[in-house]
């Protein structure tokens, strides 16, 4: 791949992500009603094994090495703590409360990159962690601030998705993206069936409901296998602290998507919010170099 061309493609990549997950919030809420928690991340992560598997084709005899597997498996354990963690969180709460409270893993990353790579963010990342998470905050959250068991479940989910974007970007150097993320979709897979077999019954006659079926595909292999492949492919490409910025706007999609489709009024918080996330953005991914240069003396 091309270095100059993939480092162009990461951000849009990342973008792409966020908003994938953005559709899927209010699908996965209303999915869960007739499917369990653990089944559906079988089914999700399962579809992803098999599908990026056989996107690899020969890269499994030219390039796969048996480190691939504990790499994958470091992913996959991570992956479906988030992941389960969240989705058990979604139904003790809102939508929008499990979006937020989920994203504020962008101000946890830049700290956990600094313990594990010894690079010291800098302030414009550390701020655009916090505008991201201030901004996030007006536009997902509204009514009542309590805390709910749900509320602290999502907000547990957002140190493991920290911890796995961090994880990705340390085991994926010089690896091949594709290999490594079909294992870690694979152990996610493994050990969400594993809990399912344990302690949830199989939703068999759920399965044959059209109403079921299809957002459960889509979940399968939009939100799953395209989105997830986005960020790790994306993450290859760029900082993980410029990473979990971009992905934190999956909530901000999420309530885009309300607006659009579920009539949600538009408020002044709302459009605040925005605003606030706008300008996290553009702190992470230029630093103000236009405003300083913009500010230089004309010689």
């Amino acid at each position: 791949m091309d270095p100059v061309l993939m480092r162009r493609l990461a951000k849009p990549l990342l973008f792409s992500a966020a908003f994938i997950w953005g559709t899927s919030f209010f699908i996965m809420k209303n999915t869960l009603d007739a499917v369990p928690v653990l089944w559906l991340l079988t089914f999700r992560f399962t579809t992803g094994a098999v599908l990026v598997g056989l996107l690899c084709g020969r890269k499994w005899r030219t390039r796969f090495t048996p480190d691939y597997v504990w790499r994958g498996a470091v992913l996959g354990s991570l992956l479906f703590a988030a992941y389960a963690v969240q989705t058990f969180g979604l139904v003790g709460t809102t939508p929008s409360k499990n979006a937020f409270l989920t994203a504020t893993y962008c101000v946890l990353v830049p700290f956990l990159h600094w313990a594990v790579s010894r690079q010291r963010p800098d302030r414009f990342h550390l701020l655009a962690a916090f505008l991201c998470i201030t901004g996030v905050g007006l536009v997902s959250l509204s009514g009542s601030l309590t805390i709910t068991w749900g509320d602290l479940l999502s907000l547990g989910s957002a140190l493991f998705y920290a911890l796995h974007i961090v994880a990705v970007n340390k085991l994926s150097d010089q690896r091949d993206i594709y290999l490594l993320t079909t294992l870690q979709f694979a152990f996610t897979a493994l050990l969400a069936v594993i809990g399912g077999l344990l302690l949830q019954p199989f939703p068999a006659q759920a399965l044959s409901q059209p109403g079921v079926f299809w957002p459960l595909a889509y979940l399968c292999v939009v939100s799953t296998t395209v989105a997830l492949l986005c960020q790790n492919v994306g993450q290859v490409w760029s900082d993980p602290s410029s990473a979990s910025v971009i992905l934190s706007l999956e909530s901000v999609f999420g309530v885009l998507f309300s607006v659009l489709f579920y009539g949600d009024p538009v408020t002044p918080r709302l459009l605040a919010g925005f605003g606030l996330i706008f300008i996290a953005v553009l702190c992470s991914e230029t630093k103000f170099a236009f405003l300083r240069r913009s500010a230089s003396p004309r010689p």
